[in-house]
């Protein structure tokens, strides 16, 4: 039994179409109700309409990324109960669709964080990329933030100054707007809102966010347990505090805290070898051997850093993950599971004809196709190694 290859497709309105997903060999797709805004319940007609759009295609929707967790679960606001119930209506209307397994994250305000959408690969391809001096410049000198000084080196906050008084006007707009993109289908932040939050979880903080996800599982464990509902927490990314923002899905350390306080086959991971990598201490292959029983989902893609821990993404099977041994140990995870681990090729280089289009960061076609067949690849061989033996 192979590995799931999935694809995520942001809907209707994705440059990539349905076809060219089954061109590119992927039989499952990923995806969600993107326009819905956060917290509110998604309605059971409209899941049913996603589901018979993909399946009229020819494929199969797999997994559900993401159901956004509100900012009010996230802090335990006021309004925290009423977003949960919403939340839990969701899933049920989910599984009334057939539809189990569903991807999340708990990082707060943002979502994944780059400084740099459009880096440019010695072989002219562009890829994303993470600048610790970018995100200084910008948390410094655009964002303002009180006390960020205290957060970087003397060094570093020389040379976030020396960068952003050379940046053009256009330079620093186009910073201040990746900074705050989010995911790339939703609004961004404003710098107001996000001081405003960083206010809230600097009260909150590290310990206050980690009892806040618990809280949330908690909260959601009888409807999942009830609708045989599988969740997958997406870890960090970058795998470490910014912005004065506190992030607890970033370790082995951190994920295995969370699945012994919630210890239910319901309480799963997404695992994503290149926010993990990001890390300088994070081993994906070891972190999956450690985690590996509740990984329900992947997503593989890789990552190149340097000494000043900046990094860029990098090709499928090349850059400091070690792809071969990781996929080598999905492979063995997936031969002990009743259903196939579904996996997805992770943001893949804008090249070739993409070059010439404006696809969602991180997902133009050709990129990922390269990295699907590679990926592929990759699993055949290594499945037919193992079973020589």
């Amino acid at each position: 039994m192979a590995l799931l290859q999935t694809w995520r497709w942001y809907g209707p309105n994705d440059p990539v179409t349905l076809q060219d997903i089954k061109q590119a060999g992927a039989t499952g797709i990923v995806s969600a109700l993107h326009h819905v805004p956060h917290g509110e319940v998604w309605a059971l007609n409209e899941i049913q309409e996603r589901k018979e759009l993909i399946e009229n295609a020819g494929l199969q929707w797999s997994v559900v990324e993401s159901v956004p967790v509100h900012e009010e679960i996230k802090t335990n606001g006021i309004n925290c109960e009423f977003y949960l119930e919403n939340y839990r209506q969701t899933l049920k209307n989910l599984a009334e669709c057939g539809l189990q397994l569903v991807c999340y994250n708990f990082m707060p305000v943002l979502d994944w964080t780059r400084t740099q959408l459009d880096y440019e690969l010695a072989n002219g391809a562009k890829a994303l990329f993470f600048s610790w001096i970018d995100l200084a410049a910008f948390d410094l000198f655009i964002l303002k933030r009180e006390g960020a000084e205290k957060y970087y080196s003397e060094e570093r906050r020389q040379q976030a100054q020396r960068r952003f008084e050379n940046m053009s006007e256009e330079e620093i707009k186009t910073l201040h707007e990746t900074v705050l993109m989010g995911v790339p289908t939703e609004a961004s932040v404003t710098i107001e809102q996000l001081k405003k939050s960083i206010e809230t979880y600097k009260k909150i903080g590290f310990d206050g966010l980690r009892k806040n996800l618990i809280h949330f599982l908690q909260s959601i464990k009888k409807t999942c347990s009830e609708l045989d509902i599988k969740m997958t927490l997406h870890p960090d990314d970058p795998p470490y505090p910014i912005l004065g923002l506190p992030r607890v899905a970033s370790s082995k350390e951190d994920l295995l805290y969370l699945i012994k306080e919630v210890d239910h086959p319901f309480n799963g991971l997404c695992f994503c070898t290149g926010s993990l990598g990001a890390g300088i201490n994070n081993n994906p292959v070891e972190l999956l051997k450690a985690v590996g029983h509740r990984v329900y989902f992947a997503h593989l893609r890789n990552i190149k850093r340097n000494g000043d821990g900046n990094f860029y993404e990098s090709d499928h099977l090349n850059g400091d993950v070690d792809m071969y041994n990781v996929m080598k140990e999905l492979v063995l995870l997936n031969k002990e599971r009743e259903q196939s681990i579904p996996f997805r090729p992770d943001h893949g280089h804008q090249l070739l004809d993409d070059l010439h289009k404006t696809p969602n960061p991180g997902y133009s076609a050709i990129g990922r196709l390269r990295g699907l067949a590679e990926l592929r690849g990759l699993e055949m061989g290594i499945e037919k190694t193992i079973n020589e033996r």
